[in-house]
């Protein structure tokens, strides 16, 4: 029992709830993108149906609601300065309206929290986006997005990645 109150346990839980939160977040800029739903039925929506519930015969973890809200208002917020910097990363020739419409929302979401979520490692925020990409894409476009991401990555946190 004494197990349960070990820090490990705790990040564990938390580190969990945030991925379930990216996840979400990125389903949720996904829907806005290709349907054109606003932030406030997408918030309703998924914090009474997604988060943590069964949908359709599947369970989704529970999400840490305020990080989802952050993450999705903030691409939302922010997305004209970051939608240039994505272009920017990406191979010559490939816009990002070229890109997929999910790769899209991942390769948002990570570049905002990579810019504004300055209490995650830069490192763990490509890792995380790269899992949430395995999701619903092919190896080769995961590839794309650890490229992309870790690029921004050391624009917003070069001292980050200054070691190898």
């Amino acid at each position: 029992m004494a197990d349960n109150n070990k820090p490990g346990k705790h990040a564990d839980r938390k580190a969990n709830r945030r991925g379930a939160a990216r996840l979400a977040a990125v389903q949720a800029l996904y829907q806005m993108d290709i349907g054109g739903a606003g932030i406030n039925d997408i918030f309703a929506e998924f914090e009474s149906h997604w988060l943590g519930n069964e949908v359709e015969g599947d369970k989704y973890l529970p999400a840490e609601a305020a990080f989802f809200r952050d993450v999705v208002s903030g691409v939302v917020r922010d997305q004209a300065k970051l939608d240039p910097l994505i272009d920017e990363a990406l191979s010559k020739g490939w816009p990002l309206k070229r890109i997929d419409a999910i790769l899209r929302a991942v390769l948002r979401a990570g570049s905002y929290e990579l810019e504004h979520r300055k209490d995650v490692p830069g490192r763990v925020v490509v890792s995380e986006y790269v899992d949430v990409a395995h999701a619903f894409v092919e190896k080769d476009e995961t590839g794309m997005v650890n490229a992309v991401l870790d690029q921004i990555a050391r624009q917003f946190r070069g001292d980050e990645f200054v070691r190898g």
